[in-house]
C-alpha cells in the first residue's frame, strides 16, 4: 500500500485547495495548490532519499557484522563477502558490483571504494581499508572489521540520539507552521469568515501575500537552524 501511494501524496494538495476554493468562492487557492504540488513532491523526494541513505548506512553496519561472523566461521574472505552481501539487500547495485569483484577475482577494495561514493555507503571505505591491510600484511580481517562495526554502530547511535534531541525543535516548527490555519479556523468559528476577507478584498489579499511570504521565510529559517544542529 505504501509503495503504491509513494509519489502520490503531493496530489492531496489539490483536494485541499479545491475545498478552500469552494469555501472562499475563489480560484486563488486552486492556483496556489497547483504551484504547491511540485514543491511538496520535491520535499517528499528529499525525505525519502534521506530515509534510503540511513537504511544503506544501517546496511553497511549489518554487512560488517555478517562478514565478521562468516570469517570467524572459517570461510575465506571472498566467499564470506559474497554471503554477507547477499544478506544485505539495501546495498543494491553497489552490492552487486562488490559481489562480482569477489566472485570473479577482481579488485575487491577498489569495488568497495567505488561503492562508498554512493550516499549512505561511506562506511564501505573502512571495509576496503581493512581488506587492504589484511591482504598486504596478513593482519586479521575479522578483528579489523569487528572494530569498524563497533565504530559505525557508535556513530549511528550518536546520530539517532541527536535526532531525538532535535525532535522537539521540529515539533515547534510544525506548530508554528499550523498557527495561521488555527487562527483562520477560530475566526471562522466566531463567524468572521476570514477566507472571504482574505480572498475578496484588496487589504485581505495584501495581508495574505505578506503573511504567506513571512510564513515561508520563517519556516525556511527555522528549518535551516535545525539542519545546522543536525549537521553539527
Amino acid at each position: 500500500m505504501e509503495k503504491r501511494l509513494r509519489g502520490r501524496w503531493e496530489w492531496l494538495c489539490l483536494p485541499v485547495a479545491s475545498a478552500l476554493a469552494m469555501l472562499g468562492q475563489s480560484v486563488l487557492p486552486l492556483i496556489v495548490g497547483a504551484f504547491t504540488v511540485p514543491m511538496v513532491r520535491r520535499w517528499l523526494h528529499k525525505r525519502q532519499s534521506r530515509k534510503d541513505e540511513e537504511a544503506r548506512a544501517d546496511g553497511v553496519v549489518a554487512l560488517c557484522g555478517a562478514l565478521v561472523g562468516e570469517l570467524r566461521a572459517g570461510h575465506e574472505p571472498g566467499q564470506a563477502l559474497l554471503v554477507a552481501v547477499r544478506g544485505t539487500e539495501v546495498l543494491g547495485e553497489a552490492g552487486s558490483r562488490v559481489s562480482a569483484a569477489a566472485r570473479f577475482g577482481g579488485d575487491v577494495p577498489k569495488a568497495l571504494v567505488q561503492a562508498a561514493g554512493e550516499p549512505g555507503l561511506d562506511g564501505l571505505a573502512g571495509v576496503a581499508a581493512c581488506w587492504r591491510v589484511a591482504v598486504g600484511s596478513g593482519a586479521g580481517l575479522a578483528t579489523g572489521l569487528a572494530r569498524l562495526e563497533s565504530a559505525l554502530r557508535a556513530e549511528r547511535r550518536q546520530s539517532e540520539e541527536l535526532r531525538a534531541q532535535l525532535a522537539g525543535a521540529w515539533s515547534t516548527v510544525a506548530v508554528l507552521a499550523l498557527l495561521p490555519a488555527v487562527g483562520m479556523g477560530l475566526g471562522a468559528a466566531l463567524g468572521a469568515d476570514p477566507l472571504r476577507v482574505l480572498l475578496h478584498s484588496t487589504a485581505g489579499l495584501a495581508c495574505l501575500v505578506t503573511g504567506g511570504l513571512l510564513e515561508v521565510c520563517g519556516l525556511l529559517w527555522a528549518a535551516r537552524i535545525v539542519r545546522a544542529g543536525e549537521a553539527g
